[in-house]
């Protein structure tokens, strides 16, 4: 177990510090069980963190809550896996890299510690203009990584991608400069939402 934990933060500082050094070492092996089980596992802990701080900040934890921490949570975790998966093959196609399911699927898993984070980030805003500054680092965050998993995991060409990932960042800046910003919100943190329509 300490193994597992011990690896497991490396992997993240790999991350962090040298992506492309990471993400060039993935490769195909028929192994999907584990990544859809990563995505699980800290969807799972996302959730039980998010109950943790409600109950904390004094909350009350009603059986709902605690079957949408420890069921709904990890299960939108592995969807969501998947329907990042069907994006980033669509990048590739588009940016003449990999075309191999398994491998896009591998690539963001390994990203999916950040999950619980952007969970438990989103779940601290308590005004509006934390909302605003957490909910953009975020999803810049998202971007790059997404950049650095099409650029060295699925191989893409460099110019393509920067061009795909120019088109992502004016969608999320339109996004933001609208009122469609608020359902972006609201699916981060109602309370800390509704403090930007007063």
């Amino acid at each position: 177990m300490k193994k597992k934990i011990k690896n497991g933060f490396r992997h993240v500082r790999d991350i962090v510090v040298n992506p492309k050094r990471y993400f060039t070492k993935i490769v195909a092996d028929g192994n999907l069980e584990e990544s859809m089980l990563k995505a699980f596992m800290y969807g799972l802990l996302g959730g039980c963190l998010v109950l943790l701080l409600r109950l904390l900040g004094g909350a009350t934890i009603t059986l709902g809550s605690v079957f949408t921490a420890i069921v709904i949570v990890p299960v939108l975790a592995v969807a969501l896996l998947f329907v990042m998966g069907g994006l980033l093959m669509l990048v590739s196609e588009i940016t003449g890299g990999e075309r191999d399911w398994e491998i896009a699927i591998k690539g963001l898993a390994s990203i999916f510690f950040i999950y619980p984070m952007i969970l438990v980030l989103n779940a601290l805003a308590f005004n509006c203009t934390s909302m605003w500054v957490i909910s953009l680092l975020v999803d810049i965050y998202i971007l790059f990584l997404f950049y650095n998993i099409s650029v060295y995991c699925m191989r893409g060409k460099r110019s393509n991608v920067i061009v795909v990932i120019g088109i992502l960042a004016l969608f999320i800046a339109t996004v933001y400069a609208t009122d469609y910003r608020i359902g972006w919100f609201m699916l981060k943190n109602t309370s800390a939402t509704l403090a930007c329509l007063l």
